[in-house]
């Protein structure tokens, strides 16, 4: 549990780097910028990912571990997973974001938990007691109640709600094969995570950026001589703190409890904002209570009742 709400913590503070590296004049200051941005942030944000992840793994001594994984049925089912759950899922999330509103796309990133539940029910045997399901949709509520505008712009329903389906069940897929894969001793959280990190970044840059056509417009970004690369690295380095440890959760208490308790990082970053960014706006009757919604019924889903009171 503390792992998965580690991963949630660490998943806020990246997720307002990251914001400040978009609101950044390189990635708004043309409309082909605005559109590639979050392609072109996502395949650098993975690769310096990747990178630290290297690094992680070299000092651990697990870099021979690595070539040994990916020859087994596990280690390949991994890579299947970063490609389901970044690519897939992180396109699904930008096509509902741009076609169903910022806040229909929010609505996205939060039901994976739900979808990922029912197959792990379905697929790993992992059961969720009825009260668990009750305070994961109360979570899950309060996600959208944080997320929530009323000035919903839909310009592609049908393209949009693709996208939601694209996002909710990538990422929920992704962490069911991650929960099978982390049960062979070839493959441990920390290998899982440098597998899935790398494909991610690979698929991003060999596929979807020549796509986009957005090779150009990366580079370009490369030759910034601003803060615009170290805060993308700086999001990144979190990011692989915060994939470690839901990793580490998946493997340790399963894919539904760990899902539950990684979607607080929704209720972190309003506290977070609030704290280092001094976004007082955030202080408001309703964003209050929905944060300590997320925060209470999320680690409540993620809990085992049994466990503790056996303990």
């Amino acid at each position: 549990m503390v792992a998965g709400i580690i991963a949630g913590i660490t998943w806020a503070i990246e997720t307002i780097v990251l914001g400040i590296a978009l609101a950044m004049s390189p990635f708004v200051s043309t409309e082909q910028a605005v559109m590639l941005a979050p392609f072109a942030s996502t395949f650098l944000h993975d690769a310096f990912s990747a990178i630290w992840a290297w690094i992680y793994n070299g000092m651990r001594g697990n870099l021979p571990s690595i070539g040994k994984a990916l020859k087994t049925k596990s280690g390949r089912f991994v890579a299947l997973a970063a490609i389901i759950g970044g690519p897939i899922g992180m396109t699904g999330y930008v096509l509902s974001v741009a076609n169903m509103g910022a806040s229909i796309g929010a609505v996205a990133s939060a039901i994976f938990p739900a979808i990922g539940a029912v197959l792990a029910y379905f697929f790993l045997k992992e059961k969720m007691s009825w009260y668990r399901w009750i305070f994961l949709i109360l979570s899950l509520l309060g996600v959208y109640g944080l997320s929530y505008s009323p000035e919903i712009n839909i310009t592609n329903f049908w393209l949009g709600f693709a996208g939601t389906l694209m996002c909710s069940f990538g990422w929920g897929i992704e962490a069911v094969i991650i929960a099978k894969c982390v049960q062979d001793n070839a493959v441990t959280d920390e290998i899982a995570l440098q597998i899935r990190q790398t494909t991610s970044a690979l698929v991003y840059g060999i596929i979807i950026l020549p796509i986009m056509k957005g090779w150009k417009f990366t580079i370009s970004l490369l030759s910034d001589t601003g803060w615009l690369i170290p805060t993308i690295a700086i999001a990144a380095l979190f990011a692989t703190a915060s994939y470690l440890f839901y990793y580490r959760a998946i493997a340790q208490i399963g894919a539904s409890k760990a899902m539950a308790l990684n979607i607080t990082y929704s209720a972190w970053a309003v506290i977070f904002s609030v704290i280092f960014l001094g976004d007082k706006s955030l202080l408001n009757p309703i964003t209050i209570i929905c944060t300590l919604i997320v925060l209470i019924f999320g680690i409540l889903a993620g809990a085992d009742y049994k466990e503790l009171i056996g303990k």
